[in-house]
Formats: structure tokens, sequence, C-alpha cells
């Protein structure tokens, strides 16, 4: 997978980069063997970039993805993590964490710490559970509800942790897309992760964020292409958002899905690589909870568009026509 810097660093993420929450026994439990399988598949299909937290699995995916990653070669692969959650341990005895997601024992809880020392102490955590000596780039997690301690205190520490060269990049990830217009307007980040905010269903991150990210040379890795699962298999009881999809937003995904099939396009296909119409898109990030999930994945960010589905969608109201969206290669393949 080719790679490009994040923003002004020498950090680089993949086009295509594996998201470890299902690594992390992300609502249904998977085996140790299965989830090192995956990155095997992964590392296999070329893929060169891996994002974990420790809010995914209590720390079981930061574990299984530096267990995995421990043997190869360290300068040949970019990672990143994130802070924001500390994890503490709970007095017993203990139920599980379905509450939040991941099928794993409750044995500890999770802090909200967006401090300088909070964000201090999760990363030398992280290191600990991965078994690494360094993590290539930190992102401020989910700082919705904690926007002052996130601009005041976490940020100010990610930048010097940054000078110190401790770590490669620094920027925030997210489900919406205002609070990363003021991270990318109003500090000196690197890369944005955008989740669910750009894509064939909702394309709400052009209207600010990736236009401001393309002026100031701030990188966006684009997560949740498939709206949690809509756009991956669009049929009755599939989910948006985690929530089941509303009739209107299955009609128009199944719509979507007729529109590309005519031309020989997984809609799969289409998700995967309609983000990287816009000059800021570095990357698209795409969690997979086995080897065959990846070798899928690897296989749609490839597959050949002809320019014309492009302009079906567009034609039939299903994109805007001010949305942009891939160029062709001269092999038929995605830019």
């Amino acid at each position: 997978m080719r790679s490009k810097a994040t923003g002004r660093t020498t950090t680089a993420v993949g086009g295509l980069s594996l998201g470890a929450a299902a690594l992390g026994n992300l609502f249904n439990a998977i085996s140790d063997e299965d989830a090192a399988a995956t990155v095997e598949a992964a590392w296999d299909c070329g893929i060169r970039s891996f994002d974990t937290a420790p809010h995914y699995g209590l720390g079981l995916s930061e574990r299984r993805l530096g267990n995995a990653l421990r043997t190869r070669p360290r300068a040949q692969y970019s990672l990143s993590t994130k802070v924001g959650r500390l994890l503490r341990p709970c007095a017993g005895p203990h139920g599980d964490d379905l509450a939040n997601g991941f099928a794993v024992p409750a044995t500890h809880e999770r802090v909200w710490d967006f401090s300088a020392r909070g964000v201090r102490t999760s990363i030398e955590e992280s290191l600990t559970r991965l078994g690494l000596d360094r993590v290539d780039i930190v992102y401020l997690h989910d700082p919705d509800d904690h926007e002052r301690e996130a601009f005041d205190c976490a940020y100010p520490e990610l930048e010097r942790m940054r000078a110190e060269g401790t770590i490669g990049a620094i920027g925030a990830g997210m489900n919406q897309t205002a609070m990363l217009a003021r991270f990318v307007r109003d500090t000196d980040v690197d890369v944005v992760l955008l989740a669910g905010r750009y894509s064939l269903l909702d394309q709400s991150g052009l209207a600010s964020l990736l236009p401001q990210a393309a002026q100031r040379g701030v990188s966006v890795l684009v997560g949740g292409v498939f709206n949690s699962g809509l756009l991956a298999d669009p049929k009755p009881g599939a989910t948006f958002d985690y929530a089941p999809a509303a009739a209107h937003m299955l009609d128009r995904a199944q719509t979507l899905r007729t529109v590309c099939e005519a031309f020989e396009v997984p809609l799969r296909a289409a998700a995967l690589q309609f983000p990287f119409g816009h000059p800021a898109v570095a990357g698209v990030l795409l969690g997979a909870r086995s080897a065959a999930e990846v070798a899928d994945a690897a296989a749609m960010i490839s597959h050949p568009i002809p320019p014309d589905m492009w302009l079906a969608l567009r034609s039939r109201g299903l994109l805007p026509w001010d949305v942009p969206v891939p160029a062709p290669r001269h092999d038929g393949r995605r830019r």
C-alpha cells in the first residue's frame, strides 16, 4: 500500500490502514490466533499502518497488536494509539464490558483524563501494553465533552512530546467535524482521524473540515467508510452509525449498490475508494476481525472503478455534483 506523510512530518500512513478495535473483541470475541492472523494478513497484503487505543477491549487490542507486530521491522510500519482514557483496575468480582461494546471481562474502568500528566501516563501505559519502544502517531480520543481540557492541557502536552521526539505526529480522532475543524484551524496538528463523516452516505466533512485541512497541510485519515456496516452490506437489520438504519437510509444504500453493480463495482469498493477524491485525504482506516476481511479490503481498495460510475451516482442524485471523486489512473484504478 502506498504511504503518505502526515502533515509536515516524516511520519507516514498508508492508503489503507488497519483499525484494531476488533482485536479488542469489539461486539464479539475473537481468539488470540484469529487476531494474530488478521495482522499477518494485513502485513501480507502490504498494509503498513495500524491503529489502536486503550479503549479497545480495555487494552486487549494494544496487547494483541503489539504481540503481532513485535517481530516486524520497526522502521517498516507506523503505529498510532490514542489518549484521553486511562485504564484503572476495578475491584472484583468482574462482569463484562459489553455495555461499552467490548466482549472482555470488566477488569478495569476507563477514567477520562485530558490533563498533561494524563497524556504522558497514557502513552507510557500504552507502550507497556504494546511492548514497543515508541508510537508514531498519537490522537486525542473523542474529546467531545472535554473540549477545554483537550485544547488547554492535552494538546500542548502532545506538542511538547512531538518537539522532544517522543512521538512523531499528533492529532485528534472524532466522529464529528466541528471540533476537528477547530483543531485544524487553531493548533498545529499533523493529522485528524474523521470517523463516519466522509462517506458515500455522509459528506458533512466536506463543509469546512476537509477544505481547511487541505489549505493548512493537515492530513485526514478517514474511518467509518461503511458507516458501521450499512455500506458493507445494505440489508434489513444493517446498522448506520451503530444503530439500526432508518428505512430511507437503507433504501439509499441499496440504490447505491444497484448503480455500482451496474458497472461491475462492488459497493464496498466504491465506499473504500470514494474518500480519496479529496486532496486532504491521506488514507482510509478500516477495521477487520479476520484474515478474510483484510483480504477483501485489499481487493476492494484496488478494484477498478470507471469514471462513468461516479457520473451515474451524481446523475441519480446519490452524490452531489460538487463532491470530488477519485481521478482514474491510466490503468483504470483509483489514484
